[in-house]
């Protein structure tokens, strides 16, 4: 969201309550580092960098974040590693290659799969209402889970409120459902149907869905039906009470404002955004999961093709030209003549911030750096790398 720190996945700017937020997650970090010297980027494998290379070294200015990494998928499956800054201001060591992050809202689009499975399998009516399977339990003002569609959720346009706008400053484990009712003491944004709006509360309940109908843990679901499936052996869905990041990663940090000194949040209790965006992991695991998806590894063509041709405008959202599917995003590409788009879905939690997606010719690009952006000429400064890989 564009919520901040509680908002961290990809969504509309929160109005207040964002430095409270973020002060408290930086309070389960290791304390606070001032901005130093950093280390020159690092050049590609060739010498000279290329293009990619040269994006990440732009994105590390002393306001900037302080480490960038990247991977890039060919068409022939061969993946390109690059890394940029520090992977640690306290230390001044190096990002790792292909480090592990913390993803964020891609987490969606894993969640939205798993649905979709179920739907292929006759287990779920995109079209039935979450109260079928979930029945009481979306209710409020304004608010009647048996006008709510599954295909709502996913795309979007439910008009549930938005859990992360009211999360407050306390830093904790959360349960799912503690999170849907925190969203439901809050009146519906608008009717089922009537427009788009981003809200983490339909992915939550996207979760529970998929919990309800196969009687297993959403964690086991996602590690059997898609990680297991496509061999994504650096992504993992943090079991609760992990607050850690298991295999080499950078640090994240979180800045309240520019010039003040950038808090170590790497360590932080990832529950308040599960299904809708707590998954760690590397770039070129993202990159396999959106080339798998869209070779239809991961869903039958009926499926796919329903995930990519509902899309609605989400310009505010995601930048210029953007369309959100079901729980994946199509973005227009520099090159190609204005027609050829990518496909992915981004995400930024406290102290990440990934980028990227896939094409429909099998190449992949996604950039993570290692701070929280919140705002838009940033993040386009890191969709310029991604555009740069795409249209190599």
């Amino acid at each position: 969201m564009r919520k901040q720190a509680w908002q961290g996945f990809r969504s509309p700017t929160r109005r207040g309550g964002r430095r409270k937020a973020v002060s408290a997650a930086a309070a389960v970090a290791a304390g606070v580092v001032t901005m130093g010297i950093l280390a020159p980027p690092s050049a590609s494998a060739a010498g000279r960098p290329d293009n990619v290379q040269r994006g990440l070294n732009a994105l590390i200015q002393p306001e900037g974040p302080p480490g960038a990494l990247a991977s890039v998928q060919g068409r022939d499956g061969h993946d390109r590693t690059y890394t940029a800054g520090v992977g640690d201001l306290a230390t001044g060591s190096k990002v790792p290659r292909d480090g592990q992050v913390r993803i964020g809202s891609n987490t969606k689009t894993f969640n939205a799969v798993l649905v979709l499975q179920l739907v292929a399998e006759g287990k779920i009516g995109l079209d039935t209402s979450i109260d079928t399977y979930l029945p009481g339990l979306v209710h409020g003002e304004g608010i009647d889970g048996r006008k709510i569609k599954v295909r709502h959720l996913l795309q979007q346009t439910s008009g549930l409120p938005n859990y992360s706008n009211h999360l407050g400053d306390e830093v904790r484990y959360f349960e799912p459902r503690e999170l849907v009712d925190i969203a439901l003491r809050h009146p519906a944004d608008f009717d089922p149907g009537e427009k788009w709006a981003y809200s983490n509360t339909n992915y939550v309940l996207a979760g529970l869905l998929v919990e309800k109908v196969t009687g297993r843990p959403l964690a086991k679901e996602m590690d059997q039906r898609i990680f297991k499936r496509i061999g994504l052996r650096h992504t993992y869905f943090p079991a609760p009470g992990d607050v850690t990041i298991r295999g080499p990663h950078p640090k994240g940090y979180y800045q309240d404002a520019p010039g003040a000194p950038l808090r170590d949040v790497t360590g932080t209790d990832p529950s308040w955004g599960w299904a809708a965006g707590q998954l760690i992991s590397t770039n070129s695991d993202v990159n396999r999961f959106f080339t798998k998806l869209l070779s239809g590894h991961l869903l039958p063509q009926a499926q796919l093709t329903e995930m990519r041709s509902a899309t609605l405008p989400a310009d505010a959202t995601f930048g210029a030209g953007a369309r959100y599917g079901l729980g994946i995003v199509s973005k227009p590409l520099p090159c190609g003549g204005g027609d050829r788009l990518y496909w992915g879905h981004g995400g930024s939690f406290p102290g990440y911030e990934t980028r990227g997606g896939a094409t429909d010719d099998g190449r992949a690009g996604n950039v993570a750096v290692t701070i929280q952006l919140n705002d838009a000429a940033s993040r386009k400064r890191v969709d310029n790398v991604v555009e740069a890989a795409l249209c190599r």
